[in-house]
């Protein structure tokens, strides 16, 4: 292995040999352990209660959009924000290659067909050179719906996915969704603090999705929102999420299949504490890939950066090197010394149950698994650094 990624690792180790470091870990105070206390003592602990619409005020506000819903997971935001964009049955949802197991599986719960394009390796989000060439070459407007002329099906969504807190060129892409009356969900799962263009990302597509997962900038343990500034849509994203119950002081009736999707008030008290700390968060996961960057730029090591016109919450920080041998033995290296480092994820069309879906041009995104490590990026490591 070549000597500069060996002085990565002693770097990344500095001031805690022996001690396991994570690739990311939440950072707690007293604030979530009140709220959570206060949630308890409540008894408001489910699907009910003032942590969950707190928390929904205070990212409209930060996001500076009309409508946050507040969902059990990024997954279920996800599926439940395809519904309400209109995908179906047999219809066919355009994502990318390089993502995170999630976003496809939302578009086959709603038993539609992902499309897998390929990426910018300047951003690692969706490629709208890619979607472009894919549309000209395959779609066709008829009734104002937007078909695939080789399999029938209709095109009703594109997800593309903000890679490690990263912005794609969400700009571009919304322009070729509009030409093409094609619903453009963002998953910014990762992205929460990360703008394109002085815009917050999840805010250009007629839906956005965020993660509060465990392993995001910041948690509820288990949950995630979707936002929309279309009344109709959030309406309806809380009549879905909330198992389509119609409002009466006491039957319990519902107008259409819902889905258990609202989240406990106790994960959004814990979120409440976090929503306080969201900034300093922010600035400290910045700091630390700036001391990253700055070690990179001078041992030669290729650092992933914020892409033009974006400003990254940096959510995992990635490097890059030669090849998938040279990958696997810093990984192994890595492990070896307890830094829990991990290869980018495993390209989405690679997968045995969807490999059969329509992999379009996946040359870049191959590229970067091949070569993307993400390495550890809790803030607590700016001390040691």
């Amino acid at each position: 292995m070549n000597k500069k990624y060996i002085s990565l690792i002693s770097y990344i180790k500095k001031g805690q040999e022996g001690n396991l470091i994570p690739l990311h870990e939440p950072s707690f105070s007293n604030i979530e352990k009140e709220a959570i206390c206060d949630c308890i003592d409540s008894t408001f602990v489910s699907s009910v209660g003032t942590y969950v619409n707190s928390i929904e005020e205070k990212l409209s506000n930060f996001l500076n959009v009309k409508h946050v819903i507040a969902t059990s997971s990024g997954t279920s935001a996800l599926h439940a924000a395809l519904i309400i964009a209109g995908v179906e049955n047999y219809h066919e949802v355009i994502t990318q290659s390089l993502s995170f197991i999630a976003t496809a599986n939302a578009i086959r719960y709603c038993n539609a067909f992902p499309v897998f394009l390929d990426v910018d390796e300047e951003t690692l989000g969706m490629s709208p050179d890619s979607l472009k060439s894919f549309l000209e070459e395959n779609a066709i407007l008829k009734d104002s719906k937007c078909f695939n002329k080789k399999t029938s099906r209709q095109i009703s969504a594109c997800v593309p996915m903000h890679t490690f807190g990263h912005s794609c060129k969400i700009d571009e892409i919304r322009k070729i969704c509009n030409e093409w009356n094609i619903k453009l969900v963002e998953d910014s799962a990762e992205s929460l603090g990360s703008f394109y263009k002085n815009k917050s990302l999840g805010t250009y597509g007629d839906f956005g999705v965020l993660s509060f997962n465990g392993n995001k900038i910041i948690t509820s343990g288990g949950g995630g929102c979707v936002l929309t500034n279309n009344d109709d849509y959030a309406y309806q994203l809380r009549n879905i999420s909330t198992t389509a119950r119609m409002k009466h002081k006491w039957e319990v009736q519902h107008n259409r299949i819902g889905y258990n999707y609202r989240m406990p008030n106790i994960n959004a008290a814990l979120l409440f504490g976090q929503l306080n700390s969201l900034e300093k968060f922010i600035d400290e996961k910045r700091s630390l890939a700036k001391k990253y960057s700055d070690f990179c730029e001078v041992n030669s090591i290729k650092f992933m950066n914020e892409p033009e016109f974006s400003k990254s919450n940096f959510w995992l920080n990635t490097i890059f090197v030669e090849n998938i041998e040279e990958r696997d033995q810093f990984l192994e290296a890595c492990h070896k010394e307890r830094i829990l480092a991990r290869p980018a994820w495993k390209l989405l069309p690679l997968y045995s149950f969807y490999k059969s879906k329509n992999p379009y041009f996946i040359k870049k995104s191959t590229k970067i698994y091949n070569t993307a490590i993400n390495i550890p990026c809790c803030p607590s490591l700016i001390k040691y650094l």
